[in-house]
């Protein structure tokens, strides 16, 4: 085993500029051309330590020159967690890989990242760690990336050891990927929950028991969206099925906020390593939509470090307001959301963002389907589903439970549904409408663009029930339909049981 020592200064490092957020590369670790007379096993051992101090950059490269005849890497690390005062971030150390190909951002190198779910990981041409790409292990200089998401003050020690194993390399299987189809029942709502963590990130479940899951949520399709890898997407196919369409995707995670890459084609990976001030998101927005993705920024307002949102909403097609249990934090995206809508009819270009709602589900207890996204689409397929969602045309709902049919009609026998616009003239009557199925003992809010202007009486122990409501096109711009339970105290509104997509009203 060799050691190296890399200091705790940031002078004895390179510091480089990646395209995106600047970086720090580390001295290069070299191994013999082959095994020597004293490894084991065909095996070479090295180990770096090193100390991060606070302030270092998003990401730091550790090169590691690879010889020929290497059939498998790996690698384990480990880093200091001291006790902090209350209130400052502790340490955090993610850790991925790079191949010969380099670390330029958007570039074909990457070979896969687990974050801190794992404390190693292997390559080899026939398999990988969850989280990793198995491919061959061509010669050259790899990086392994490690990401200090925080620092605490008294700085971040870590240690990376590194085990190359020689020999020959066997055949690389070609990934098998989920059909874009399922066997649907036309033009119909169908529900689906697309964030979901399964091991091959920082999820706990297997892609068969999120399947299985799936299936008792009452879903008829579902999304993978692993943090910053696409390493799940060649094991869903055996998971599909005539009653469930899989799409792959992934959790785009950026230190300035999440994003959902929904139904991106299979093999597609996204990067992650910029911030909103390097101006770099509307490229990578933009690869998300090539592969035949929609894009969607997740929990806006979560409070995690690193979670809220902060490259706006002029990219998105959707935005999940909703993020697994209720909580403020998505009370307080519902209200931005509906801010988007107010804006959207004064500025009279017609484009609106339309929500959407999943679980974010990682590990027991967490609920896939809860909460869930009713869409109305053609077929269910991954092009209907995803016209479906970018047009608007569905709600969110706490379960499989609840059911709504929300429509508005004018006085001539005119009608919209969500999502949809009911062109009737300015003072023209509407009548709003909200069929509920699910929901005991929750009461009815429809909202416009002034706020709140009706509220029912909670429904009866059933859950069925029917609310109505009459205005006009200059009244309200827009109505949309909300399910609350029933409040905790005083005026706090409930935690949401279902919401709708608005309905516009006017000939515009």
């Amino acid at each position: 085993m060799c050691e190296d020592d890399h200091g705790t200064g940031m002078g004895r490092r390179a510091l480089f500029v990646t395209g995106a957020a600047a970086a720090l590369t580390l001295g290069t670790v070299s191994f013999s051309e082959g095994p020597t007379a004293e490894a084991a096993d065909n095996q070479e051992t090295r180990t770096v330590r090193g100390t991060l101090p606070t302030g270092s950059p998003d990401f730091v490269y550790l090169p590691v020159d690879v010889p020929e005849g290497v059939r498998e890497i790996h690698v384990a690390y480990t880093y200091d967690r001291p006790s902090v005062p209350a209130g400052t971030p502790g340490n955090a150390l993610d850790i991925g890989i790079f191949d010969e190909r380099g670390t330029e951002l958007g570039g074909k190198g990457f070979r896969g990242w687990s974050g801190g779910a794992r404390s190693e990981f292997f390559l080899r041409a026939d398999d990988a760690t969850p989280g990793y790409i198995p491919g061959r292990i061509r010669p050259g200089t790899w990086h392994i990336a490690l990401g200090p998401y925080t620092v605490a003050p008294q700085g971040l020690t870590y240690e990376v050891t590194i085990t190359l194993t020689h020999g020959a390399q066997s055949e690389t299987p070609k990934p098998v990927y989920p059909p874009s189809r399922a066997v649907g029942r036309g033009r119909a709502w169908y529900r689906g929950d697309c964030h979901l963590h399964s091991w091959y990130s920082d999820g706990r479940r297997t892609p068969a028991e999120i399947a299985a899951l799936a299936r008792a949520a009452g879903l008829d399709f579902i999304n993978s969206s692993d943090h910053n890898t696409h390493s799940s997407h060649a094991h869903w196919a055996d998971q599909a099925g005539d009653d469930l369409l899989i799409m792959t995707g992934e959790e785009v995670t950026t230190r300035n906020g999440h994003v959902v890459a929904l139904g991106t084609d299979p093999g597609t990976f996204i990067d992650w390593r910029y911030r909103a001030r390097d101006n770099r998101w509307a490229r990578f927005a933009q690869q998300i939509r090539r592969a035949g993705g929609l894009v969607v920024p997740a929990h806006p307002h979560a409070t995690c470090v690193g979670c809220g949102w902060k490259f706006g909403f002029g990219e998105a097609d959707a935005v999940e307001v909703w993020n697994g249990p209720y909580t403020p934090d998505d009370e307080v995206t519902l209200a931005e959301w509906d801010n988007t809508l107010v804006a959207s009819v004064r500025e009279g270009h017609g484009r609106w963002l339309p929500a959407m709602g999943n679980s974010d589900a990682h590990r027991d207890p967490d609920a896939v389907g809860s909460p869930q996204t009713v869409v109305l689409a053609d077929d269910l397929t991954r092009e209907a589903v995803q016209e479906g969602l970018r047009a608007g045309r569905s709600y969110v709902a706490e379960s499989k439970n609840v059911s709504l049919a929300f429509t508005a009609s004018g006085s001539r026998g005119e009608h919209a549904g969500i999502g949809e616009r009911l062109r009737v003239d300015r003072d023209t009557p509407v009548t709003v409408r909200l069929e509920v199925r699910g929901a005991p003992r929750c009461t009815v809010r429809f909202i416009t663009d002034q706020g709140v202007l009706f509220t029912s009486d909670p429904l009866p122990v059933t859950g069925s029930g029917t609310a109505e409501w009459r205005t006009t096109p200059a009244y309200a711009a827009y109505v949309r339909a909300e399910l609350r339970h029933e409040a905790a105290a005083g005026p706090v509104p409930g935690a949401l049981a279902a919401f709708t997509n608005p309905i516009f009203l006017g000939g515009a």
